[in-house]
């Protein structure tokens, strides 16, 4: 995603003052690692980048939630959640080879 930095610092601070989107990013991070988490056990052949740091986030997110700000939520919104995207996307095609 491409903005210009003004822009960048409009959309930050939009999301640093709402608390709906915050808390949307937190469930979606919790279900995201817990769902990761359960995979891992279910297929421990099961690859995917970053798997472990993933469930750490989720475990961040529930258990040291005052330490969550919403620039830490930020920054896995812009740099880490499209990576991640892009290689579920992939292992979607590729499903036939996981067995969960």
């Amino acid at each position: 995603m491409f903005l210009a930095p003004s822009m960048k610092w409009k959309v930050i601070l939009d999301f640093s003052n709402d608390i709906l989107r915050q808390r949307a990013v937190e469930r979606n991070i919790e279900i995201m690692g817990e769902a990761i988490n359960r995979i891992l056990k279910a297929n421990s052949t099961f690859q995917l980048s970053n798997a472990r740091a993933i469930v750490n986030t989720r475990n961040r997110v529930i258990h040291g939630y005052d330490s969550v700000t919403p620039e830490f939520l930020w920054s896995l919104v812009i740099k880490h959640i499209p990576a991640l995207k892009s290689e579920i996307e992939q292992l979607l095609k590729d499903k036939e080879k996981y067995d969960v």
